[in-house]
């Protein structure tokens, strides 16, 4: 039972991620109702049978003041594809300040990639263009729903009306 379910906010605005355990603790406790099921699962108890959830919107509404993505080296890893963003690997990954530490970068999302420590310690304490190591593409920090969309593991094609993307 490791399915995530999209979770909206009464308004239908993606809100989080969560577990199917939660989400139907959540419906079964009139707290939410379901608005998309599984359609290859179901939940089972020695007597019944439940839908398993896909997405779940809240009955009250929930302030949000700011949804932000927070920047955690599994976050960068994600943001990246766990790929070294100078060569392409999979393995040794590290975090590497494009602008280096040693020359007042700072641990942002806009200045931290994902390298292999071969890379890193090839580029050094150099830029990557003065190290001849040119970024594929520029880092950026995600959007919240950005993040839930494109960096999720698993995606339901149910989700996606509420994520912003018409077809994947």
């Amino acid at each position: 039972m490791g399915r995530k379910v999209l979770v909206l906010n009464q308004d239908f605005r993606a809100l989080t991620i969560c577990s199917a355990q939660r989400a139907f603790l959540l419906v079964y406790l009139n707290k939410a109702e379901l608005i998309s099921k599984d359609k290859m699962r179901t939940l089972r108890t020695v007597s019944s049978s439940f839908a398993m959830p896909s997405i779940i919107r809240l009955h009250g509404y929930v302030q949000m003041p700011y949804k932000g993505v927070m920047l955690s080296r599994q976050n960068i890893f994600k943001r990246d594809g766990h790929k070294c963003q100078y060569c392409g690997s999979n393995q040794d990954l590290t975090l590497d300040h494009v602008l280096p530490k040693s020359r007042n970068g700072q641990s942002t999302w806009d200045n931290l990639v994902t390298a292999c420590k071969s890379c890193n310690s090839k580029k050094g304490d150099r830029l990557p263009d003065e190290a001849n190591m040119p970024l594929p593409r520029k880092p950026f920090k995600p959007s919240f729903i950005m993040f839930l969309r494109d960096f999720s593991e698993q995606i339901d094609e149910d989700w996606m009306t509420y994520l912003g993307v018409r077809n994947r």
